[in-house]
């Protein structure tokens, strides 16, 4: 992934929940050019804290590799 596309992606990871603000902050220290976490930010926050937080499996199946690393981190 070339640098522009990092910076879009942590861009797009800043949201207006803070807890999940500060588990994709973490998630992305460690793995910065991950591109399958773009199709997950589409989500609205809500809807994203409930899949990271382990409260709705509403998610892509093919997504849940990320999404057990994102509950992890």
């Amino acid at each position: 992934m070339d640098r522009a596309r990092r910076e879009r992606l942590k861009w797009k990871a800043r949201r207006g929940l803070l807890e999940l603000d500060l588990v994709l902050q973490r998630y992305l220290e460690g793995n910065p050019g991950d591109e399958e976490l773009f199709e997950l930010l589409d989500l609205p926050d809500n809807d994203l804290w409930d899949i990271v937080s382990g409260r709705s499996e509403r998610f892509d199946p093919k997504l849940g590799g990320l999404v057990a690393r994102l509950r992890s981190a």
